[in-house]
């Protein structure tokens, strides 16, 4: 793409020194290791390292263009701007040829839920063979391409290549997962979203925002910028809303767009009551706007119901009957670390969920107090370098609501993990709990003492397969190694 075509889609620029004679970008990038002949570099001041600073190793590797913020010196043009971050998200909506509007666009955004929910659609607009993308927690995916992820959802530059990967291979929907940090730092500015779901708002993330009314207001953001047209060339923007959480019912404030709500309360427009929950599934009665179908569902817990009303009301408001959504949830069998069965024929069950915020872990643990027969193993742990608030409300959660929880490491981060479970020991002082720095020990432990007919639950981690120490990722997966202890475990009675 031309170097004019890019400038010009900014406002408000200083560009030094003039450029005088066009010339085409081949590539546009943050990263200086991406940098090739011909590319924009955009200058990007981020948590570790200010991109300011590197423009000159960006320059020697080819680029022929530096966005920036602050004053450099190289010896190419350089575009000045206010926020190299806004700038970067309109460049690469530009530079990709704003795939996004070429799609349909669901963003699923909430503390919890969101990667149950976007999987879930993936599924039933795959069950209607259409083409699907998915950007989320566990990878990116261009119908059955599996494409490696660094953040749930990526800078504006990896999300806009992303799509237009996606559009390229004739993928006609897109369902992501929009986190609030993401929604705060503009990387989804420029999206053209056609349906924004909330599933609920609980503590988490507070480390990066400071205050949960900080945290709520990047969650609207993704309700607000859903647009301020209606019937624009035929589509229909909707805000699909859990208002069982209050929070869902300050967002329809927050919208322009049309509002289709879902939850167990009567007021909501899509609803499930006659909720029949065992440790193999579940079954409820949906009401869709006033009309009921019976659902039987392989999902296990109330927090799946929240899911599947998500996952139905998403692809409802898209246009999808009753009909070709329910087909689709009641095939589901689950989605890796998301209350995850680990096989076993030794009598203990173990089940691996990513519930690592107060709210999932309450929900996990309440889930298997209605099947377990005996006793409650939680082996849990708390992330490093990210909000110290929980821990102790963790510690707590696992101390009331499971018989023997075990307390461990999770990704400790540049943290020393035994101060992360001093943190969580001091929230629970009078209880006497198993403490394991290593969390192999912890799942060894907690298999080698169970009995037959009680059930662990390894939270935390969830579809991770690896652990960060300091800054290095060490291969390190729950599901494995539960699969490696049961293997190990004698049955006892």
């Amino acid at each position: 793409m031309k170097v004019s075509q890019l400038i010009n889609s900014l406002k408000f620029t200083q560009v030094e020194p003039a450029i005088t004679h066009d010339f085409e970008v081949t590539l546009l990038t943050q990263d200086t290791r991406e940098v090739k002949p011909g590319a924009m570099f955009i200058a990007v001041d981020g948590y570790h390292v200010d991109g300011h600073t590197l423009v000159n190793q960006a320059v020697a590797n080819g680029a022929k263009i530096i966005v920036a913020q602050k004053r450099v010196n190289v010896n190419v043009p350089v575009v000045y701007v206010q926020n190299t971050e806004r700038a970067m998200a309109i460049l690469a909506d530009v530079f990709y040829e704003a795939p996004s509007q070429k799609m349909h666009m669901i963003g699923v955004t909430g503390t919890n839920g969101k990667t149950t929910v976007t999987h879930l659609i993936d599924q039933i607009y795959r069950d209607q063979n259409q083409t699907t993308g998915l950007i989320g927690t566990m990878y990116r995916k261009v119908n059955d391409e599996v494409l490696p992820t660094n953040n749930t959802t990526p800078d504006a530059i990896t999300v806009q290549r992303t799509l237009a990967q996606m559009r390229q291979a004739g993928v006609t929907t897109v369902n992501m997962e929009v986190t609030s940090i993401a929604l705060a730092l503009g990387r989804v500015w420029g999206i053209d979203y056609d349906i924004a779901v909330f599933t609920n708002l609980t503590r988490d993330h507070l480390d990066f925002h400071k205050t949960m009314e900080n945290y709520i207001h990047a969650k609207s953001m993704l309700f607000a910028q859903l647009g301020n047209k209606y019937n624009r060339e035929g589509t229909t923007k909707v805000a699909v809303l859990n208002t069982d959480d209050p929070v869902g019912r300050q967002f329809e404030q927050d919208t322009s767009a049309h509002v289709l709500t879902y939850g167990l309360n009567e007021d909501a427009m899509i609803r499930a009551r006659n909720i029949q929950l065992s440790s193999y599934g579940t079954e409820f009665d949906l009401l869709v706007l006033g009309k009921a179908v019976h659902v039987k569902t392989q999902l296990i817990g109330k927090f799946n119901v929240y899911n599947l009303l998500a996952a139905f009301s998403a692809a409802y408001a898209s246009g999808l009957t009753v009909d070709q959504i329910v087909t689709s949830l009641e095939k589901v069998t689950g989605i890796k670390g998301r209350f995850q069965s680990v096989p076993s024929n030794c009598g203990v069950r173990v089940i691996i969920d990513y519930s690592h915020t107060p709210d999932s872990l309450l929900n996990a643990l309440k889930t298997i107090q209605t099947f377990a027969k005996k006793d409650i193993y939680c082996v849990i742990g708390c992330g490093g370098n990210r909000d110290k608030g929980k821990r102790a409300k963790m510690a707590q959660i696992a101390v009331d609501y499971s018989t023997k929880p075990i307390f461990t490491s999770d990704n400790p981060r540049e943290e020393d993990p035994q101060l992360i479970l001093n943190d969580m020991l001091a929230g629970v002082p009078e209880a006497n709990v198993p403490v394991f720095i290593d969390r192999r020990k912890a799942i060894l432990h907690a298999v080698e003492t169970a009995k037959k007919g009680d059930v662990i639950l390894i939270a935390g981690k969830g579809h991770e397969d690896y652990q960060i120490i300091g800054r290095t990722k060490h291969h390190f997966d729950d599901y494995e190694e539960a699969q490696k202890a049961l293997a190990l475990h004698p049955i006892a009675d």
